[in-house]
Parts: C-alpha cells; structure tokens; sequence
C-alpha cells in the first residue's frame, strides 16, 4: 500500500468486512512483537504509538486539539492482536480473488475468480481485507462503477480505510474518497502514509491540518488518526491492533467506538 517513489496524484482505500463472523481463538504474542516490547521506552513510543511519540514535540503549554487515546490498547491488547496476523497452521491468511464489479465479488465460502480490481485477502475464518485501486487521474475508467458499487452495496462491511499521504496532506484526489464515503455514510479511517518521509516539524504540521479537517468538515471519519510507515513499521502494529478490535476478534482496554 505504500511506495517507495511518491506518488502525488492516487490515493488508496481498502476496506474491512467481517464475512464470516467472529469467535473464539487463542492468542499469542510474534516473535517479531516481543523484541519490539524489548526496545527502550522512546523507541518503543515511536514505534507503536507515533501519535504520541509527536506529543513532545508540541510547543510547552500548547493544547492542539489532536485525539491521541481515542483508541488506546495496552502493550498487551497489541500483543495478542498480533496473533490474528500471524499465519499458522490454523490462522491461514491468504489472497482469495479479484474482482472487476460487485457482482464479481467472491462468495467468500466458495472463492474462484482472478482478474486485477479489488483484491480480496482472506484474513483467518474471521475477515476480509479488500484492497481496492487508487483514485484520482490515474484511476482505472471504471472506477466508479466498481468502488463506488462495492462500497454502497456491500452489506457486510465494517470500515473503510482512506490512505493519505501524510508527506503532501490530503489533495483534491483524496476528496473523491472522502466525499465518497460521506455521502454513503460510512464509517471510514484516516491512515497517513509514508511518516518516515518528512522531518517531525513537516510531519507534526501535516497531522494537525488532517486533524483539523477531521474535526470540522467530516462526520464518519474516526477522530482518531492512524499515522504509518511501510519502511519503519512504525504505526503498524497499533493499525492492526484497531483491525482487530472493530472486527470484534479483540476486546481491548482501550476505549471501543464503534
């Protein structure tokens, strides 16, 4: 979802649908998330929580108006997301299908089909991740027809993700989306991309302009923002941390919004 060369002109969505319901299953902190919860306290803020780890970088006695706890798992809840993506034997996440319009969707019990639309990824017996295209001058020609169906019409979705880039903010191609999932009044998420790119000043001033606009111009869009890097990884765990929580796999201490 993220390259290595900007691309100033597309944005990205995907989105989450709970196919087959929830239920019980054992967790297990990766190997990977235990040496994170070994790193030195500062690291491990800008690694998992880089909302936070921006907190200090505010001007003393400032109060900027950015939702940092919203959503606010332990080290633990984090841990035990980490076993809903982690494949196994018995957790086997794997691309399911393709599909070029609604009703090319897969029937999640029965996958077949392959073309190169909406990508479909079968996430344990638990959800659906659906990768869809970027948006913006470099759409495909049927994008409309095929997004804007799928997102309009798909019953069973929980929660749309809007991938911005936080290097340039959100731009008029990321309007489409944002318009998109306003006038349909679905719940959607603002994930800012490629935080590695900027300087903590650039970054700190892109991320209380999204914020702002947040607050003031949408109604669906959670408050909170989910700031990450494809390089660093830094984000992404607390991302699907969230994933897990509004699928209903994960009950966290954090507070729930639905």
């Amino acid at each position: 979802m993220a390259a290595r060369r900007l691309r100033l002109d597309v944005g990205r969505l995907f989105a989450v649908g709970a196919e087959l319901g929830s239920g019980r299953r054992g967790y297990c902190t990766s190997q990977a998330f235990a040496e994170v919860l070994r790193l030195p306290s500062k690291q491990l803020t800008k690694l998992v929580f880089p909302l936070q780890e921006l907190e200090r970088h505010f001007v003393p006695g400032s109060r900027p108006d950015l939702h940092l706890k919203i959503f606010d798992p332990s080290l633990d809840d984090i841990a035990r997301a980490e076993s809903v993506f982690t494949a196994s034997s018995r957790n086997r996440i794997e691309y399911l299908s393709s599909a070029v319009r609604l009703d090319h969707a897969p029937d999640l019990r029965r996958p077949e089909g392959h073309t190169k639309k909406m990508n479909f990824f079968k996430v344990g017996k638990y959800f659906t991740l659906v990768d869809m295209p970027g948006y913006g001058y470099r759409a495909p020609e049927d994008f409309v027809d095929m997004v804007e169906t799928y997102l309009k019409e798909r019953k069973n979705l929980m929660r749309t993700f809007l991938l911005v880039d936080s290097v340039v903010g959100i731009q008029k191609t990321d309007n489409i989306a944002i318009e998109m999932c306003e006038e349909f009044a679905l719940p959607y998420v603002m994930v800012l991309t490629k935080i590695d790119k900027s300087s903590k000043g650039h970054l700190l001033k892109q991320v209380l302009q999204i914020q702002k606009f947040v607050d003031t111009k949408t109604q669906g869009c959670f408050p909170q923002l989910f700031p990450v890097s494809a390089v660093t990884y830094s984000g992404i765990h607390l991302l699907k941390c969230f994933i897990a929580n509004i699928t209903g796999n994960l009950k966290t201490n954090g507070f729930q919004f639905s």
